[in-house]
């Protein structure tokens, strides 16, 4: 069913499967055809696209596979890669740690998405942002360009940011979707200033902690490096724990679209809470009405570019979810750095697949393994692939 509100097409969508803490066995999952993605991965592996990969698919609360592939690190030394490897998510932390954390303000009733961003950050509020609301951010629809340049940034966060806030308008705000760092750049800072406490703080206590994700966080101790996935090389070093987006590291090294690094598991948790609609393990970090709205599939008057608050739905970021995961229905995230997830609610089911394609030399690409995969793991899921392709390119 669809229908108009507030300029965007709204597709509403129907859990159709009782989520419960009844776990669902893999008995019904293809295993032998989800088994292919073996040759797929290492295929992809072996033409230098990525150095190693990990590879969760769920189905409910279990884990029908789990899987690590090739190298953790090709340079300086070999490191194998292991099923519990951190990686930088990349923009995957616009979606779980930024968009969630907003969405609890929401329901706390300290932030409305139909309001101007001014409304509670005032310096936002220049050069005719001042009508721009949270949802336009949420969506990537607030009118801001995708990235500033680098000369904007300083050696201090605070003046950084103040240049993000106060950028002129690329286009009309509500008008367009450009896919924009700037817009969760800012939502980062609503958090901090609505909360009175900075984004990775918030985002861990109220959701990473919650949700039992223990190897998840901003700004990763030193003692997990030999855990973490080293991406390119900065300053003559391999950055390993600390943020690969440059933006993000002259914000302090995390920022609203940039900075969280988890593992395949901890992943897995928060998807398996957004199944749940908004709990996991009997903590509830969201209502299940917040987690309805949040995943509602918000298309353009023109049906296209759907996106939900934090998450893709259909845009041309979405070849990700392959040609078996329903347009509209599903959603999911990437990350520059190689990573992904996507997550089909009325099926009850997910998966995961996180890679360092940037290690060594920024060099790798997985759009089209991700796209591969994505289409195996769906039809071991569900069963085969139509004819046709309705996964965007």
């Amino acid at each position: 069913m669809t229908f108009h509100l507030s300029g965007f097409l709204v597709v509403v969508f129907t859990l159709t499967v009782l989520l419960s803490a009844t776990s669902t066995h893999a008995g019904d999952v293809d295993m032998n055809h989800l088994k292919s993605v073996d040759a797929i991965i290492n295929d992809a592996i072996e033409k230098k696209q990525l150095p190693g990969a990990v590879l969760l698919v769920g189905k409910g609360d279990d884990v029908v596979y789990r899987k690590a592939y090739g190298n953790r690190a090709v340079e300086p030394s070999i490191e194998p890669m292991t099923e519990d490897t951190i990686f930088d998510l990349a923009s995957m932390s616009k979606c779980i740690g930024t968009a969630t954390s907003v969405m609890i303000l929401v329901e706390r009733g300290k932030i409305d998405v139909h309001a101007p961003v001014a409304k509670y950050l005032p310096a936002f509020g220049t050069k005719g942002k001042d009508k721009v609301t949270v949802e336009q951010l949420l969506l990537h629809r607030g009118g801001l360009v995708a990235d500033n340049s680098l000369k904007d940034y300083t050696d201090d966060p605070a003046e950084s940011m103040a240049k993000i806030l106060d950028l002129p308008l690329k286009y009309e705000p509500g008008t367009d979707f450009i896919y924009s760092d700037m817009c969760y750049a800012t939502l980062g800072e609503l958090v901090h200033v609505v909360s009175g406490k900075p984004l990775n703080v918030f985002a861990q206590e109220e959701v990473f902690k919650p949700l039992g994700m223990k190897d998840t966080t901003y700004l990763p101790p030193k003692d997990w490096s030999p855990r973490i996935a080293p991406t390119e090389k900065s300053g003559g070093a391999f950055l390993r724990g600390t943020v690969h987006d440059p933006r993000a590291q002259k914000l302090g090294g995390f920022a609203g679209h940039a900075g969280v690094f988890s593992t395949a598991d901890d992943v897995s948790r928060y998807c398996r809470m957004l199944l749940h609609r908004g709990e996991l393990d009997g903590k509830r970090i969201l209502k299940r009405s917040m987690i309805d709205e949040m995943t509602t599939s918000r298309c353009m008057p023109n049906g296209k570019n759907c996106r939900t608050y934090g998450f893709d739905s259909n845009s041309g970021y979405s070849s990700c979810r392959g040609d078996r995961f329903a347009v509209g229905t599903t959603f999911g995230h990437t990350g520059f750095t190689g990573t992904m997830f996507w997550v089909d609610p009325p099926n009850n089911c997910y998966f995961i697949l996180l890679a360092n394609s940037v290690h060594p030399n920024g060099k790798g690409s997985v759009k089209a393994l991700r796209k591969a995969v994505a289409t195996v793991v769906g039809e071991a899921l569900l069963g085969p692939a139509p004819a046709t392709s309705t996964a965007a390119d």
